[in-house]
């Protein structure tokens, strides 16, 4: 059975400082399941509830300063929300970031660790996501992505061309997971990937299997022994396969 998309995992320096910043960004709450761990989560979330997708900050010796090829959209619903937004986040520590958008209606802004994200224009499309509209991908190839991914999650792909491809929570609540094409994709470990869990009655070993055979590879960073797998797409985005929950 596919996997359930469990949350959206951050490296930082300090994750306590960036874990509050993303909560007050969203409004979400903020706990902690061990040292160096920060749960960002909607108030109430209750797991496994695919409208909300929660986010981990975990904290590394050293993140990777590089051009990031994932990153998070957030959603507002009209210009003056869109404003008022941008506003807060620049008190809350977020600069304005120039990744070579030109002149567009969405806001670039990078967090104070210097991760990269949009602030869109309101679009009817991410009227219901709640506050993150979508998780965006670079890639080269993202019909080919999404496949993968398709067969990888529990998620449904909505619309897919030579240029982009949109994925959405079979149940049609939650942020989407989006693949935009870009010119030469950097090959480098990402400070945003991806964790992914079987069902309780799955196996986390055949799971892992069965994504190879789609396509996956095992990825070493450093991870040491640990109960989840790291592994990576056929583009090399690196993702982790936690147990069954």
């Amino acid at each position: 059975m596919p996997l359930r998309l469990v949350q959206v995992n951050f490296k930082a320096r300090d994750d306590s400082a960036l874990g509050r910043f993303w909560a007050e960004a969203l409004g979400w709450g903020l706990s902690s399941e061990g040292p160096s761990v920060t749960n960002v989560e909607p108030t109430g979330f209750v797991y496994p509830d695919p409208a909300g997708i929660g986010i981990d900050v975990v904290s590394v010796p050293d993140p990777e300063n590089v051009k990031y090829r994932a990153h998070l959209d957030l959603a507002t619903t009209s210009a003056a929300h869109q404003a008022e937004l941008v506003a807060r986040l620049t008190d809350l520590g977020a600069t304005p970031a120039d990744v070579g958008q030109g002149d567009v209606p969405w806001t670039v802004l990078a967090d104070p660790e210097g991760n990269v994200f949009c602030v869109l224009e309101p679009r009817e499309i991410y009227r219901d996501t709640g506050p993150i509209a979508a998780v965006v991908v670079h890639c080269a190839n993202p019909p080919a992505l999404a496949r993968f991914w398709g067969e990888a999650m529990d998620w449904t792909v909505h619309e897919v061309t030579d240029d982009f491809a949109r994925l959405r929570s079979a149940m049609g609540v939650g942020p989407y997971l989006e693949f935009i094409r870009t010119q030469g994709p950097e090959a480098v470990g990402n400070r945003m990937h991806l964790d992914l869990a079987p069902y309780p009655d799955d196996d986390q070993a055949g799971e892992v299997a069965r994504l190879q055979a789609i396509g996956a590879t095992f990825a070493d960073v450093g991870q040491g022994d640990v109960v989840w797998n790291v592994l990576a797409d056929p583009e090399g985005n690196q993702f982790c396969v936690l147990t069954a929950r």
